[in-house]
């Protein structure tokens, strides 16, 4: 391996731990703002079943990641390193402004962007593209769905039990679905970046024939995803957390287990979503429950707008930054 190839490696676990950072808020905003857990306590928690996702998930996201959005042969250090630029200036820009956006659709963004300036739309693979933009609307609706569906279950099932004993329940159970949903968030989002990585090495011949994820590669994503997560982006819990609605213990149990199952059909069918779009829309379901006006549509509506923006604008910076290096005097 190349100095310049290890640098980009190096460029791609910090993205990946940017996105541990930014997504963090996705998994522990519900228990930190139910005071389930404390701020530091939900990281660690959060940071463990990120990292020991490998375990359980298949790699179909990190296949789909690395060789079904652009063609693999056109792919060069340049492409990635472009990539990974303009996903992570999107990524710490919404991070600051406290908006939760998707780090997969800004990588994704990334990678239309540099391959759009170095060769053009063929270089785009539109079967992939097209299953991330339905997904892109899916995601946040089967999320709602099953938050909205959860909701009305254990509203149902719990309806003769006094208030003091559900949330004495559901504080409990609070654990349980923060853990399965930082299971699906580190098995769906360190394997995009285990793509990016395993398609740049793969295009310098270091994987020999058949692309293949190495599994040096799987360690040192989960690693940096869980490292990210354990330093949290609390701009973001307050917007998750707070802003969207008010939660209960038993709201955060639904919207994170309906979460959780939304990332794991995701996974299974090998679909690169985005974690934050499915808690958000769970979060909004449940909070549907109690009344419309319980749900700050205008805080979803500013949230719905930066998820329209982050492809284009991570597709944007990552095409100047190709630009730039291609122009550059070697």
């Amino acid at each position: 391996m190349t100095l310049g190839i290890g640098l980009i490696v190096a460029l791609a676990l910090a993205f990946d731990f940017i996105n541990g950072f930014h997504d963090s808020a996705s998994a522990i905003s519900t228990v930190v703002s139910t005071r389930v857990l404390s701020p530091r306590q939900a990281v660690i928690w959060a940071a463990f079943f990120n990292f020991i996702a490998f375990l359980i998930f298949p790699l179909h996201i990190a296949n789909t990641i690395g060789k079904g959005i652009i063609d693999p042969g056109i792919v060069d250090p340049t492409v990635i390193a472009a990539t990974l630029v303009g996903a992570c200036v999107w990524d710490l820009l919404t991070w600051y402004w406290g908006l939760p956006t998707s780090s997969s659709h800004a990588l994704i963004g990334g990678f239309i962007g540099s391959a759009l300036v170095k060769v053009g739309f063929s270089a785009l693979v539109w079967k992939g593209i097209i299953v991330t933009v339905v997904f892109m609307v899916v995601a946040p609706i089967l999320g709602l769905v099953l938050g909205l569906g959860l909701g009305v279950a254990m509203a149902w099932l719990f309806r003769r039990t006094t208030p003091q004993k559900v949330d004495s329940v559901f504080r409990r159970g609070q654990l349980l679905s923060a853990a399965l949903y930082s299971l699906g968030h580190g098995g769906n989002d360190a394997q995009k970046t285990m793509g990016v990585i395993a398609v740049l090495l793969f295009s310098a011949g270091l994987l020999g024939p058949q692309f293949h994820i190495p599994t040096w590669v799987v360690l040192a994503c989960q690693a940096a995803m869980g490292l990210g997560t354990l330093f949290g982006g609390w701009r973001i819990v307050k917007t998750m957390g707070q802003k969207v609605a008010k939660l209960r213990c038993v709201d955060g149990f639904c919207a994170q287990t309906g979460g959780a199952a939304s990332l794991y059909v995701a996974s299974a069918l090998g679909a690169p979503v985005s974690t934050t779009h499915v808690i958000t829309g769970a979060i909004m379901g449940v909070g549907s429950l109690k009344r419309l006006s319980a749900v700050r549509w205008g805080v979803g509506g500013e949230i719905v707008a930066a998820w329209v923006l982050t492809i284009p604008a991570s597709a944007l910076v990552a095409a100047i930054c190709y630009g730039l290096a291609a122009a550059w005097p070697r």
